[in-house]
């Protein structure tokens, strides 16, 4: 993982349209909290109250997602939409410049919703990977 100290990877309005889905954890696998987002999920937000709390958390998990992840030329947001709303096809991946992996899921479903899980938990770091990889600006 890389330390970034300035720029916004991730935005504090999608951050607030996710704790709507909250109590599911989507707010913070988002903002790079995979294991508690899987309580989260497994426990309707700690039986609604954790999730409630999270309401007042959420400017600090946004600060630290920024200074955690790399800006790039690949959105956070638009990756996570992706793999919301279409990625058992494999579309945030394809965004992401691996077709191999997006072809897989396209065929299989996110390799039978396994793969969809894992991309819940990795997607920031897969993000952060492409955006390091990028170069910091166009070629002359």
């Amino acid at each position: 993982m890389t330390m970034q100290t300035t720029g916004k990877s991730h935005s504090l309005l999608m951050g607030y349209l996710l704790w709507i889905f909250g109590f599911l954890g989507a707010h913070r696998f988002y903002y790079g909290k995979p294991v508690t987002g899987t309580i989260w999920f497994l426990t309707a937000g700690l039986l609604l109250i954790g999730w409630l709390v999270d309401l007042l958390l959420i400017p600090g998990m946004d600060r630290r997602a920024d200074r955690r992840y790399l800006e790039g030329p690949k959105d956070y947001n638009l990756a996570w939409i992706l793999l919301t709303f279409l990625g058992l096809f494999g579309v945030h991946r394809f965004y992401l410049g691996k077709w191999p992996t997006g072809l897989l899921w396209l065929l299989t479903g996110g390799l039978f919703l396994v793969g969809y899980v894992y991309d819940y938990w990795t997607l920031n770091d897969q993000i952060d990977e492409v955006n390091a990889g990028a170069p910091s600006s166009p070629p002359p």
